[in-house]
């Protein structure tokens, strides 16, 4: 219990990146041939319009690596009171954010762009947090 008051932010924005990125990759696994059409459509105006599977195969292992080192992150910090797993998973959190970023600024989708821009703030301010001193 006394990891919940040490590291309450860590452990919410945590919290926060678990539900957005394994809910995300779920949603991909679950319904990929609609994201890909979706998807194939949004780049087709872009050089990104060849290697779109490529690129949705990629992003999708990032944001199921990223909820999966988070949640070992909560378990690593309450248990052990070690930071690692949950920095992996903050740095693999805006890798795959970046990615997204750079995705929607080529389709030209600057709405989507300040969306993604949005969740890039708690995710970096926990790479910050969790940083080795």
């Amino acid at each position: 219990m006394n990891s919940f008051l040490t590291y309450p932010t860590e452990l919410l924005i945590l919290v926060f990146l678990i539900i957005t990125f394994l809910q995300s990759a779920i949603d991909k696994v679950i319904d990929w041939s609609g994201n890909l059409g979706w998807l194939k459509g949004h780049f087709e105006e872009t050089p990104l319009a060849k290697i779109v599977p490529a690129l949705l195969m990629t992003v999708l292992v990032t944001e199921m690596a990223a909820g999966i080192f988070c949640a070992l992150g909560i378990y690593q910090l309450v248990v052990e009171g070690e930071k690692t797993m949950a920095l992996y998973g903050a740095v693999l959190s805006c890798i795959a954010l970046l990615m997204l970023l750079f995705g929607q600024r080529l389709a030209k989708d600057y709405e989507g762009a300040k969306t993604i821009a949005v969740y890039f703030i708690p995710a970096v301010f926990l790479v910050y947090l969790l940083q080795p001193l």
